[in-house]
């Protein structure tokens, strides 16, 4: 089947489909390539979850300016030590953690929780992809253990 017969081919259900997930290649990959995959899938998770918290961030800090959380330390202030009593923030601090946060921005909430669930849904998918690479490494070194000798880095006996 050429490339052109494969874009022209449809599929009579769901389940005849190819998982979207996997992405099959006809040349097998070194255990390099494998390597280097893996590498670049675990530090894009990294930055996607980084961007998810960001964001998660970003709506707690619109929430918290349209509806500030309560003071701390007056309810309990002679139910603790001393020496903790005394670290609690003020009032004025704890709002200083707010500044720049408009709270009329909670119009924008809808379209960060979009943005969320976009990323989750991204997330996912490079964990699948993540765990599907890890699968074949994993694999291909049960096949083959005498390959990651080839990984290892070369040391002359200089002594």
């Amino acid at each position: 089947m050429t490339c052109t017969d494969a874009s022209r081919r449809t599929f009579k259900s769901r389940a005849d489909r190819p998982d979207p997930h996997i992405v099959t290649s006809r040349v097998e990959h070194p255990l390099h390539d494998l390597r280097l995959e893996r590498r670049a899938l675990r530090a894009e998770r990294a930055r996607v979850g980084r961007w998810r918290r960001v964001v998660r961030a970003r709506m707690d800090l619109v929430v918290a300016a349209a509806a500030p959380p309560d003071d701390l330390g007056a309810e309990v202030a002679f139910s603790l030590p001393l020496d903790v009593g005394l670290e609690v923030p003020r009032p004025g601090e704890l709002r200083g953690a707010l500044d720049g946060t408009d709270a009329r921005r909670v119009a924008a909430l809808p379209a960060l929780r979009d943005l969320d669930e976009r990323l989750a849904r991204y997330e996912e998918g490079v964990e699948h992809a993540l765990r599907r690479v890890t699968d074949r490494l994993v694999e291909r070194l049960a096949v083959d253990p005498a390959a990651v000798a080839d990984l290892a880095p070369r040391v002359s006996g200089h002594g």
